[in-house]
């Protein structure tokens, strides 16, 4: 009776040392994940901002920067999951889940984060941050954020204040597709007071209409922003050359601003660039 009782004594002394010493051990540092994939253009150039890049393994073939990237035939709008699945990903980063592409990467027991298109500037930051938390690089992604906000302060606020109001034509495509102030291209436009021109033409609400050349001639618009100038080889030249837009407010006063697709239509680090853009626009057009 008595050994049965020190047994049971020292069991419990090893238990209860067990609960102490696990209690004062430091808590099991984080795992991130060191072979992600990206099939999301922006999420590429928003990893690589925040210092996630050597955890990269490869991206998407519509991600061309930085050129660093580790740019696969891996496809975001027609996601293969065998061929994501080969390279062995422990996250998977994507901006839509086409084809049910999200629920077939967790079947395969693959992490994946839905990074979908945002329409405010906000939205950009807490996918940044989100990036950041999820791969082990906050800091980075708080310092990334908090520049990128300063920056698009001081740009905005040095734009002229004498041309608010003015009217802006964003061409997509050269056959008039725009964006209207609902979308995330058009909210930077809206920072600087500028009127859209094709927010009256979205009769459907898609945030995109296909506006016509009667439209915009109509409209005149004060400032025009090319963002088709790689896909379809537009410039200042073949806008002034189309029929009747030689009397447009903007190609007579050579306020047409060329400016890189991707740049215009990625919502991550890069779009301070494409708000630099427009104030340097701006500032032109008030000479």
């Amino acid at each position: 009776m008595f050994k049965r009782s020190l047994v049971v004594l020292v069991v419990a002394l090893l238990a209860a040392t067990a609960a102490v010493l696990a209690a004062a051990a430091p808590p099991a540092a984080p795992t991130y994940p060191h072979r992600i994939v990206s099939l999301s253009p922006t999420a590429t150039e928003s990893l690589f901002a925040i210092g996630a890049g050597p955890q990269v393994i490869a991206v998407d073939d519509q991600s061309n920067y930085p050129k660093s990237a580790p740019r696969s035939k891996l496809s975001g709008f027609t996601p293969n999951i065998e061929a994501i699945a080969k390279y062995r990903p422990d996250l998977v980063v994507v901006s839509n889940d086409i084809k049910g592409v999200v629920a077939a990467l967790k079947r395969l027991k693959i992490p994946v984060l839905l990074q979908p298109a945002v329409s405010t500037l906000t939205g950009t930051y807490a996918e940044i941050l989100q990036l950041g938390k999820v791969t082990g690089h906050v800091a980075g992604a708080a310092r990334l954020v908090a520049s990128m906000r300063s920056r698009i302060a001081k740009l905005v606020a040095a734009a002229p204040r004498s041309l608010r109001q003015v009217s802006v034509y964003h061409e997509l495509t050269p056959d008039y597709y725009s964006a209207t102030s609902k979308t995330f291209i058009g909210r930077v436009y809206a920072l600087f007071g500028l009127r859209n021109i094709a927010d009256a033409a979205d009769s459907s609400g898609s945030g995109y209409p296909q506006l016509s050349g009667e439209y915009i001639l109509q409209a005149n618009p004060d400032l025009i922003v090319l963002a088709d100038t790689v896909c379809c080889d537009q410039t200042p030249a073949t806008v002034a050359a189309r029929p009747g837009w030689q009397g447009i407010a903007a190609v007579q006063a050579h306020a047409i601003v060329r400016i890189d697709d991707s740049i215009a239509s990625r919502w991550g680090p890069r779009v301070v660039n494409f708000v630099q853009a427009v104030s340097s626009a701006l500032r032109t057009t008030a000479r």
